[in-house]
């Protein structure tokens, strides 16, 4: 009641299969080449206007052009969701 909204004011059923686990978004806090990415103060530029924009859809399409927020997309997505081991055999 004292926060003004919460994740499930704002994510629809069809959202929610996109939703990360909380456990998961803790392992962005711990990551330390995710902290190195984040002393750029372009990156930091860049995130702030996001966070910022109206219209975020669109600056999003425009910064995955940009190799630094390309690279630091990447470094979420690989801590969030791991990439599956190839030619792992089963014990």
């Amino acid at each position: 009641a004292d926060s003004p909204w919460s994740v499930e004011d704002i994510l629809t059923e069809d959202d929610e299969k996109d939703r990360v686990p909380l456990q998961k978004l803790k392992l962005l806090g711990e990551s330390e080449e995710l902290r190195g990415l984040l002393l750029n103060p372009h990156l930091r530029q860049l995130l702030l206007a996001v966070d910022q924009a109206e219209d975020k859809s669109s600056l999003m399409k425009k910064y995955m052009q940009e190799p630094l927020f390309v690279e630091f997309a990447d470094c979420c997505l690989r801590i969030v969701e791991p990439p599956e081991k190839e030619n792992v055999v089963p014990e």
